[in-house]
């Protein structure tokens, strides 16, 4: 009976209570060291976050995921349709470099690169301790009647955490629509654009809603990434993990007495202050062991650090370590697992940037119109196809002109020349007309070159097809 009380933990979680109901989280502001360096770190990333839809590279937007359009700019390259497969590998690579890193340092990204983390932890719970100050105060106010000072600071609160999540809503948009859409959108007014103010303000309603209600049950409930962190991590990934060897002695952890001789006692260092608990933005105690609510986010760590400071215990009780080096002092190593996935990872990468080197800025597809037979003159044959041009850069292709290279013969562009706009798609029908002493077989492979004002800027290929050669 004793266990089952001591692994309940194991099977229920910290923001429900025993009813099924939502137990809010009031965790203390964290202060330490390692917490500074994730401030750092998330306003270098929040300022990426909400410049990347407004910086232009060669004119491209420097990150878009237009999916009604189905166009994509990765780092200012613009992807189309066709590239599809550079997508699918791009994705790959970066399965692949997230496994190999959770194999390493567990859920590290969580709590340190995680946009749902940086917006909840260095945004709006910020904006929470400002307004309603610390856990204790918190606490105190949740428990408060309804009076002036609380409906005060409630309706303050909410209110910055609607324009904040207004804020995100646009700026999510421009990564869908194009930052030149929104801001369009902005000068000429909302009620120019009615339809799009309904998005914008249930984009701003569901981001409201995670930052303001649902908070860290995206990170314990809803995201897959915590549940695949349970099949990839072992005994030898690094994680944020509590010294139990050192922490529990023989006796398990007390709180500490002016004077007394723990070790002797068989006391371990941990002296059940509980600051790692009150800390954790998921509810949980790091005690416990590794779980999969926690997002590596180190409060604890600091919080710890700053109580052995205070007691004259050595730093680390909580630290970055693995299982084993916590029970066997046993260090990294790479081990067979780490290294199949840097070789995988390796090679995706190669074939990655090959295909980047070898993908064209214009891209020509030419095929025979459907349901039409060849035309046969005295001397000639003729077939009809539609050509598709495809404009990946960010100028004009004009002046565009489409000759044979494999064979003798004459192509006749319906409506002449052609001219292609940035980033553009252009169509046509065109006609290619070969002397039959030319051709070998009823179906033959042409080789077809496009040009810009007479330089040759691709190459393409189609079938062609005649009467049946008798020998």
């Amino acid at each position: 009976m004793g266990e089952q009380v001591k692994e309940k933990f194991r099977d229920s979680i910290g923001t429900i209570d025993e009813s099924g109901k939502r137990k809010f989280i009031f965790p203390k502001k964290p202060q330490g060291k390692l917490y500074n360096y994730r401030t750092y770190v998330s306003w270098f990333l929040l300022a990426f976050l909400l410049a990347a839809p407004f910086i232009k590279v060669k004119g491209n937007q420097f990150l878009l995921f237009n999916v009604i359009e189905r166009k994509f700019h990765i780092f200012g390259f613009p992807f189309w349709p066709q590239d599809f497969h550079l997508l699918v590998i791009s994705l790959l690579v970066s399965v692949v470099f997230v496994i190999l890193f959770t194999v390493v340092f567990g859920r590290i990204f969580c709590g340190w690169m995680c946009p749902q983390t940086i917006f909840m932890e260095m945004v709006f719970r910020k904006i929470e301790y400002l307004i309603e100050g610390d856990r204790s105060k918190q606490i105190k106010l949740e428990k408060q009647a309804w009076d002036a000072e609380k409906i005060r600071k409630r309706v303050t609160k909410w209110i910055a955490f609607f324009l904040i999540s207004f804020i995100i809503a646009n700026v999510f948009l421009a990564y869908i629509v194009g930052s030149d859409e929104v801001l369009a959108y902005i000068s000429e007014g909302p009620l120019a654009h009615v339809s799009m103010l309904i998005k914008l303000l249930a984009f701003t309603a569901v981001f409201y809603f995670v930052f303001a209600w649902f908070r860290e049950q995206v990170c314990i409930i809803v995201c897959p990434y915590g549940r695949l962190q349970g099949v990839l991590l072992d005994n030898k990934s690094i994680n944020v993990a509590y010294d139990f060897v050192r922490g529990e002695g023989e006796k398990g952890r007390k709180k500490i007495r002016k004077g007394e001789d723990r070790e002797t006692l068989g006391y371990g260092d941990c002296v059940d202050c509980k600051q790692c608990v009150q800390v954790c933005p998921t509810g949980i105690d790091i005690r416990n062991g590794t779980q999969l609510e926690c997002i590596n986010c180190t409060a604890c760590i600091d919080a710890c650090n700053d109580i052995m400071d205070k007691t004259g215990f050595e730093r680390g009780l909580i630290r970055y370590a693995s299982e084993d080096n916590i029970e066997k002092k046993e260090k990294f190593k790479f081990t067979a697992r780490l290294i199949a996935y840097s070789v995988i990872l390796t090679i995706l990468i190669g074939v990655l940037v090959t295909m980047l080197f070898l993908r064209n800025d214009v891209e020509a597809t030419i095929l025979r119109l459907p349901g039409q037979t060849f035309q046969s003159t005295e001397n000639t044959i003729k077939n009809v196809y539609t050509v598709k041009l495809i404009n990946k850069t960010t100028e004009d292709i004009d002046d565009v002109e489409i000759k044979l290279i494999s064979h003798k013969g004459e192509i006749l562009m319906v409506g002449g020349t052609l001219n292609v706009k940035k980033q553009g798609l252009k169509e046509g029908t065109l006609f290619i007309e070969i002397n039959k002493k030319d051709l070998n077989s009823s179906k033959e492979k042409l080789k077809i070159g496009i040009y810009s004002k007479g330089k040759l800027i691709e190459t393409t290929s189609t079938n062609f097809t005649g009467p049946l050669k008798i020998n």
